[in-house]
C-alpha cells in the first residue's frame, strides 16, 4: 500500500505559481506600456501641436505681410491679427523690424534716440497683439525671442517657452521684397497637452489595477480549475496503484489533460488486463502443478503396499517417472516464460544455419516418430540458409513447433520440416497434415497455459515459442484448415 502525498502549498502547489505567473506577466506588461508609451504619447502631443501651429502660420500669414509694409495703417496691422488669430485659433502676435535705427517704443511713438552710426543689426518691436485687452495695446514679452530667431535665419521656426506656463509657437518671417520687415507669431498654450498627458498615466494607472486584479483573480480560478483536474487524475492514479482497477480517468476535455486522462485510462485498462493475466497464469500454473504432485502422492501411497506384484510395481513406477517428467518441464516452462516476461533472459544474435539446425533437431526425435509410427521428412536447401538470431533459442523453438505437431495428430501422421529463404526473411517451417486447428482456438494458442479440448500438454511451449521468436525481432505464425497445419518461424536474415 502506498503512501498518498500531500496536497502542496504555498509557492508549491502549481494553482498558486500559475495566478503569481499571471500576474506578474499582466503587472511587467503595464509596467513596459507606462515606460514606452506616456513618455512617447507627451512628445508626440506636444509634435503634434506645434505642428498645427506651423500650418498655421503657413496658412494665415498672407494678409499680415500687406499690413506690415511701409506706409500701411496702425488700424489694418490690428485688423489683419485679429483676423488671423480668429482662423487659426491662437494667439497672433506681430512684430516689426527696423534695421540700423532707433527701435520703436512699445506705445508705437518713434524713439527720440539717435541711432548708433555703428549699429546695423535688426531689430524687433511689437506691433500688435491678438491677447491685447484694449484696441492699440500691445503685448510683446512673448514671442520675441523666436522671433528675434526668425529675422536672423529668414525662415520659418517653431518652439517652445515657459513665460505664464508652457508655450508652443511658431514664427513666419514676413516679406517686403527680399527683405524682413515683420515676424508673425502663432502661439498656443500646451497645458492642455500636459493635462491630456497626466490624464492618460491616470488611466493606464486605473486600468493597470484592475487588470492587476482581474489578472490575479482569472489567473486563480484558471489555475484552480487546472489543479482540479489534476486532482481528480491524481487520486484515480491512487486508487490504481492501491490495485483499484475501477477507478475512471475522466476525460472531459480534447487538450493536453484530456489527452493525459486518455493515456492513464489506457493505461489502467493495460494494467487491469495484465492483473487478471496474473491472477489466471497463477491459478493455472498452481493447477497444473498440483495436479502431477497430487498423482505423485497418489503412486506414492500405492506403491506402499507390499502386496503389490512387480509388474503394477513397474507400471506405477513408469506413471511416476511420466510425472516426473512432466513436472520438470512445467517447471522449465514457467522458468524461461517468466525470465522472457522480465527481460532475463539474455539472446545471442548470431548468423545461423536454419538448414543445419533443422537436420540436427529432427534427429533428436527419431524415437519419438518411431513411437508415433510417423514420417518425417526434410525439405532444406543444399545451400546454407542463413538468418541473425540465437541457435540455441531457434532450436527451442524447431523442438517445440515437432513437439506439437506429434502430440496433437493421429498416429501415423507425416511431417514436413522445411529452410528456405524469401526476400529479406528466412523461414523454418513444420507441416503436418492432421485434423488441423479450430478458429477459436487459432486466436489463443499462443497464450501461456492454453491447450486445446484434448487437454494434452502444459500449454507453455508455443508461448514461450511465440515470445523467443519476438525477442530475436522475428515472428512465429501459424495456418490451419482440416487436413493441414503449418507453424511458421520467420526471422530477418
Amino acid at each position: 500500500m502506498s503512501a498518498r502525498a500531500q496536497t502542496p502549498r504555498g509557492l508549491h502547489s502549481i494553482k498558486n505559481r500559475l495566478a503569481l505567473l499571471f500576474f506578474a506577466i499582466t503587472f511587467a506588461a503595464l509596467v513596459l506600456v507606462y515606460a514606452i508609451v506616456t513618455p512617447g504619447l507627451g512628445a508626440g502631443l506636444r509634435t503634434q501641436r506645434l505642428r498645427t501651429l506651423q500650418i498655421a502660420a503657413q496658412a494665415y500669414s498672407h494678409r499680415l505681410e500687406s499690413a506690415v509694409a511701409p506706409g500701411a495703417e496702425r488700424r489694418v496691422m490690428a485688423a489683419a491679427v485679429h483676423h488671423a488669430a480668429q482662423l487659426s485659433n491662437d494667439r497672433v502676435t506681430l512684430f516689426g523690424v527696423r534695421y540700423g535705427g532707433p527701435s520703436t517704443p512699445p506705445d508705437g511713438s518713434p524713439s527720440t534716440e539717435p541711432a548708433s552710426p555703428t549699429s546695423r543689426a535688426p531689430r524687433i518691436f511689437p506691433i500688435d497683439d491678438s491677447a491685447a485687452e484694449a484696441p492699440g495695446e500691445r503685448v510683446g514679452s512673448l514671442g520675441a525671442a523666436i522671433a528675434a530667431r526668425v529675422v536672423s535665419g529668414h525662415r520659418l521656426l517653431t518652439g517652445t517657452s515657459s513665460a505664464d506656463g508652457p508655450v508652443g509657437e511658431a514664427a513666419k518671417p514676413l516679406f517686403y521684397g527680399d527683405r524682413v520687415v515683420g515676424v508673425a507669431v502663432f502661439s498656443g498654450t500646451l497645458s492642455d497637452v500636459e493635462r491630456s498627458v497626466a490624464q492618460i498615466r491616470e488611466r493606464i494607472l486605473i486600468a493597470g489595477a484592475i487588470a492587476l486584479a482581474l489578472s490575479l483573480a482569472v489567473g486563480y480560478l484558471l489555475a484552480r480549475a487546472i489543479s482540479l483536474r489534476v486532482g481528480r487524475l491524481e487520486e484515480a492514479a491512487w486508487q490504481v496503484a492501491e490495485g483499484d482497477f475501477s477507478a475512471r480517468f475522466p476525460v472531459d476535455s480534447p487538450d493536453e489533460l484530456g489527452q493525459l486522462a486518455g493515456a492513464l485510462g489506457s493505461m489502467q485498462r493495460q494494467l487491469a488486463e495484465l492483473d487478471r493475466a496474473r491472477e489466471r497464469f497463477i491459478a493455472t500454473a498452481s493447477h497444473e502443478l498440483r495436479t502431477p504432485i497430487f498423482s505423485l502422492g497418489g503412486f506414492l501411497e500405492l506403491l506402499q503396499d507390499e502386496d503389490l506384484d512387480a509388474q503394477t510395481r513397474r507400471q506405477f513406477i513408469g506413471q511416476v517417472r511420466a510425472q516426473v517428467e512432466r513436472l520438470g518441464q512445467l517447471a522449465t516452462g514457467l522458468l524461461d516464460l517468466s525470465r522472457l516476461e522480465a527481460g532475463a533472459l539474455e539472446l545471442r544474435e548470431e548468423r545461423v544455419d536454419l538448414g543445419e539446425i533443422a537436420q540436427m533437431v529432427c534427429a533428436e526425435f527419431i524415437p519419438a516418430l518411431s513411437q508415433h509410427d510417423s514420417q518425417l521428412r526434410q525439405r532444406v536447401s543444399h545451400e546454407p540458409v542463413l538468418a541473425g538470431g540465437d541457435p540455441e533459442r531457434v532450436a527451442q523453438i524447431l523442438r517445440i513447433m515437432i513437439d506439437n505437431a506429434i502430440s496433437h495428430t493421429p498416429q501415423g501422421t507425416a511431417i514436413v520440416v522445411s529452410a528456405s529463404r524469401t526476400g529479406e526473411e528466412a523461414r523454418l517451417a513444420v507441416r503436418d497434415f492432421g485434423p488441423g486447428i479450430e478458429g477459436s482456438s487459432r486466436e489463443r494458442i499462443f497464450e501461456p497455459f492454453y491447450t486445446s479440448a484434448e487437454g494434452q500438454g502444459s500449454g507453455l511451449g508455443l508461448a514461450i515459442a511465440h515470445e523467443l521468436a519476438e525477442r530475436m525481432g522475428g515472428k512465429l505464425s501459424v495456418e490451419s484448415s482440416p487436413g493441414r497445419t503449418v507453424f511458421t518461424l520467420a526471422l530477418p536474415t
